[in-house]
Protein backbone atom coordinates (compact mmCIF):
# COMPACT_ATOMS: atom_id res chain seq x y z
CA UNK A 1 0.00 0.00 0.00
CA UNK A 2 1.06 3.62 -0.83
CA UNK A 3 -0.59 5.70 1.32
CA UNK A 4 0.89 8.87 -0.29
CA UNK A 5 0.05 7.70 -3.58
CA UNK A 6 -3.40 7.48 -2.25
CA UNK A 7 -3.85 10.31 -0.78
CA UNK A 8 -2.94 12.18 -4.03
CA UNK A 9 -4.87 9.84 -5.93
CA UNK A 10 -8.57 10.89 -3.71
CA UNK A 11 -7.39 14.65 -3.43
CA UNK A 12 -7.59 15.04 -6.44
CA UNK A 13 -10.77 13.68 -7.34
CA UNK A 14 -12.30 16.25 -4.18
CA UNK A 15 -12.00 13.98 -1.74
CA UNK A 16 -10.14 14.92 1.48
CA UNK A 17 -8.03 12.58 3.20
CA UNK A 18 -7.18 11.70 6.93
CA UNK A 19 -5.25 8.54 8.18
CA UNK A 20 -5.01 7.04 11.31
CA UNK A 21 -2.89 3.98 12.88
CA UNK A 22 -5.51 2.92 14.99
CA UNK A 23 -9.43 2.40 14.72
CA UNK A 24 -10.01 3.83 18.28
CA UNK A 25 -8.10 7.31 16.87
CA UNK A 26 -10.74 7.69 13.92
CA UNK A 27 -13.41 6.72 16.05
CA UNK A 28 -12.26 9.68 18.36
CA UNK A 29 -11.99 12.18 15.16
CA UNK A 30 -15.35 10.89 13.89
CA UNK A 31 -17.13 11.66 17.13
CA UNK A 32 -15.76 14.88 17.08
CA UNK A 33 -16.37 15.62 13.52
CA UNK A 34 -19.89 14.47 13.75
CA UNK A 35 -21.04 16.09 17.48
CA UNK A 36 -24.52 17.52 17.25
CA UNK A 37 -25.20 15.74 13.55
CA UNK A 38 -28.01 13.45 12.36
CA UNK A 39 -26.06 10.03 10.98
CA UNK A 40 -26.70 7.57 9.07
CA UNK A 41 -24.55 4.39 8.56
CA UNK A 42 -24.51 1.96 5.97
CA UNK A 43 -23.45 -2.18 5.94
CA UNK A 44 -20.06 -1.76 7.32
CA UNK A 45 -18.54 -4.09 9.72
CA UNK A 46 -15.10 -1.54 10.00
CA UNK A 47 -17.63 0.79 11.68
CA UNK A 48 -18.57 -2.34 13.83
CA UNK A 49 -14.78 -2.90 14.33
CA UNK A 50 -14.00 0.30 15.82
CA UNK A 51 -16.78 0.95 17.71
CA UNK A 52 -18.19 3.77 15.83
CA UNK A 53 -21.91 3.70 16.68
CA UNK A 54 -21.72 3.81 20.44
CA UNK A 55 -19.43 7.08 19.98
CA UNK A 56 -21.33 8.82 17.72
CA UNK A 57 -24.58 7.90 20.07
CA UNK A 58 -22.71 9.38 22.76
CA UNK A 59 -22.22 12.89 20.47
CA UNK A 60 -25.26 12.97 18.04
CA UNK A 61 -28.62 13.56 17.86
CA UNK A 62 -29.81 10.63 16.06
CA UNK A 63 -27.77 7.92 14.41
CA UNK A 64 -29.44 5.93 12.02
CA UNK A 65 -27.79 2.35 11.71
CA UNK A 66 -30.09 -0.71 10.67
CA UNK A 67 -27.40 -2.87 11.80
CA UNK A 68 -28.57 -1.87 15.54
CA UNK A 69 -32.46 -2.08 14.95
CA UNK A 70 -35.53 -4.04 15.60
CA UNK A 71 -37.00 -2.07 11.98
CA UNK A 72 -34.12 -2.06 10.19
CA UNK A 73 -35.96 -1.23 7.04
CA UNK A 74 -36.88 1.74 8.75
CA UNK A 75 -33.60 2.51 10.22
CA UNK A 76 -32.42 2.53 6.48
CA UNK A 77 -34.64 5.04 5.40
CA UNK A 78 -34.07 7.45 8.06
CA UNK A 79 -30.43 7.18 7.23
CA UNK A 80 -30.86 7.95 4.02
CA UNK A 81 -32.43 11.71 5.51
CA UNK A 82 -29.02 12.58 8.03
CA UNK A 83 -27.04 15.30 7.78
CA UNK A 84 -23.78 13.00 7.52
CA UNK A 85 -23.58 9.81 6.04
CA UNK A 86 -20.90 6.77 7.27
CA UNK A 87 -19.60 3.43 5.38
CA UNK A 88 -17.01 1.85 4.60
CA UNK A 89 -15.47 0.73 0.92
CA UNK A 90 -15.15 -2.58 -0.70
CA UNK A 91 -12.14 -1.31 -2.53
CA UNK A 92 -10.11 1.84 -2.86
CA UNK A 93 -7.96 2.38 -5.73
CA UNK A 94 -4.06 4.14 -5.25
CA UNK A 95 -5.63 6.55 -8.27
CA UNK A 96 -8.44 7.77 -6.39
CA UNK A 97 -11.90 5.52 -7.15
CA UNK A 98 -13.70 4.09 -4.88
CA UNK A 99 -15.65 1.20 -5.04
CA UNK A 100 -18.74 -0.53 -3.64
CA UNK A 101 -21.07 -3.11 -4.02
CA UNK A 102 -24.25 -3.66 -2.56
CA UNK A 103 -27.75 -6.11 -2.69
CA UNK A 104 -30.16 -3.30 -1.34
CA UNK A 105 -28.98 -0.25 -2.37
CA UNK A 106 -29.13 1.92 0.57
CA UNK A 107 -25.14 1.82 1.24
CA UNK A 108 -24.70 2.87 -2.71
CA UNK A 109 -27.57 5.91 -2.46
CA UNK A 110 -25.68 7.26 0.53
CA UNK A 111 -22.66 8.14 -0.78
CA UNK A 112 -24.20 9.22 -4.07
CA UNK A 113 -27.40 12.04 -3.06
CA UNK A 114 -28.91 13.55 -0.14
CA UNK A 115 -26.34 14.13 2.13
CA UNK A 116 -24.42 17.02 3.17
CA UNK A 117 -20.87 15.01 4.28
CA UNK A 118 -20.04 11.52 3.14
CA UNK A 119 -17.18 9.74 4.83
CA UNK A 120 -15.67 6.94 4.05
CA UNK A 121 -13.67 4.20 6.62
CA UNK A 122 -11.73 1.66 5.52
CA UNK A 123 -8.53 -0.22 6.09
CA UNK A 124 -5.12 -0.72 4.47
CA UNK A 125 -6.71 -4.54 3.59
CA UNK A 126 -9.17 -1.69 1.04
CA UNK A 127 -6.33 -0.41 -0.57
CA UNK A 128 -5.75 -1.80 -4.35
CA UNK A 129 -3.19 -0.36 -6.80
CA UNK A 130 -5.49 0.56 -9.27
CA UNK A 131 -9.27 0.58 -10.65
CA UNK A 132 -9.36 -2.91 -12.22
CA UNK A 133 -8.03 -4.44 -9.25
CA UNK A 134 -10.37 -2.31 -6.94
CA UNK A 135 -13.32 -3.82 -8.80
CA UNK A 136 -11.92 -7.30 -8.64
CA UNK A 137 -11.42 -7.29 -5.03
CA UNK A 138 -15.03 -5.74 -4.66
CA UNK A 139 -16.44 -8.43 -6.92
CA UNK A 140 -13.94 -11.22 -5.66
CA UNK A 141 -13.37 -11.19 -2.21
CA UNK A 142 -15.52 -8.42 -0.27
CA UNK A 143 -18.99 -9.46 -2.00
CA UNK A 144 -18.51 -13.38 -1.57
CA UNK A 145 -17.14 -12.55 2.16
CA UNK A 146 -20.02 -10.95 2.91
CA UNK A 147 -22.44 -13.54 1.67
CA UNK A 148 -20.48 -16.51 3.70
CA UNK A 149 -20.80 -14.56 6.53
CA UNK A 150 -24.73 -14.34 6.12
CA UNK A 151 -25.29 -17.93 5.24
CA UNK A 152 -25.93 -17.42 1.52
CA UNK A 153 -26.26 -20.48 -0.27
CA UNK A 154 -24.75 -18.43 -3.21
CA UNK A 155 -21.93 -20.02 -5.39
CA UNK A 156 -19.50 -17.87 -4.25
CA UNK A 157 -20.37 -18.58 -0.70
CA UNK A 158 -20.69 -22.17 -0.50
CA UNK A 159 -18.06 -22.98 -3.21
CA UNK A 160 -14.89 -21.31 -4.63
CA UNK A 161 -14.74 -17.75 -2.96
CA UNK A 162 -15.14 -16.07 -6.13
CA UNK A 163 -17.98 -14.02 -8.17
CA UNK A 164 -19.72 -16.58 -10.50
CA UNK A 165 -22.27 -13.89 -11.71
CA UNK A 166 -24.72 -16.16 -10.46
CA UNK A 167 -28.67 -15.40 -10.60
CA UNK A 168 -29.06 -16.47 -7.56
CA UNK A 169 -32.14 -14.34 -5.36
CA UNK A 170 -29.81 -14.53 -2.52
CA UNK A 171 -26.92 -12.70 -4.32
CA UNK A 172 -25.87 -9.84 -2.53
CA UNK A 173 -23.68 -8.02 -5.33
CA UNK A 174 -26.73 -6.42 -7.33
CA UNK A 175 -25.61 -3.19 -7.84
CA UNK A 176 -21.87 -1.60 -7.43
CA UNK A 177 -20.77 1.93 -7.66
CA UNK A 178 -17.16 3.75 -8.59
CA UNK A 179 -16.85 7.15 -7.37
CA UNK A 180 -14.37 8.30 -10.03
CA UNK A 181 -15.04 12.17 -7.93
CA UNK A 182 -16.56 14.21 -5.07
CA UNK A 183 -20.24 13.75 -5.90
CA UNK A 184 -21.04 17.51 -6.67
CA UNK A 185 -23.16 19.61 -4.12
CA UNK A 186 -22.25 18.15 -1.22
CA UNK A 187 -20.13 20.30 2.16
CA UNK A 188 -17.74 17.58 2.37
CA UNK A 189 -16.40 14.13 1.39
CA UNK A 190 -13.88 12.98 3.13
CA UNK A 191 -11.89 9.15 2.64
CA UNK A 192 -10.53 7.63 6.63
CA UNK A 193 -7.62 5.42 5.90
CA UNK A 194 -6.68 3.30 9.46
CA UNK A 195 -3.29 1.34 9.13
CA UNK A 196 -5.21 -1.93 10.08
CA UNK A 197 -6.85 -4.71 8.68
CA UNK A 198 -10.62 -4.39 8.70
CA UNK A 199 -13.94 -5.57 7.41
CA UNK A 200 -14.20 -7.79 4.29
Amino acid sequence: MDAEKLKKGLEGRGWSFKSFETGAQAADYLAGELAGATVGIGGCGTAEAIGLYDRLKAVCPDVAWHWKEQDMDAARARAMTTDAYVCSANAVAETGEIVNIDGMGNRLAGTLFGHRRVYIVAGRNKVCPDLDAAVYRARNVAAPLRARSMGKKTPCAVGELKCHDCRSPERVCCGMTILMHRMMGMEKCEFILIDEDLGM
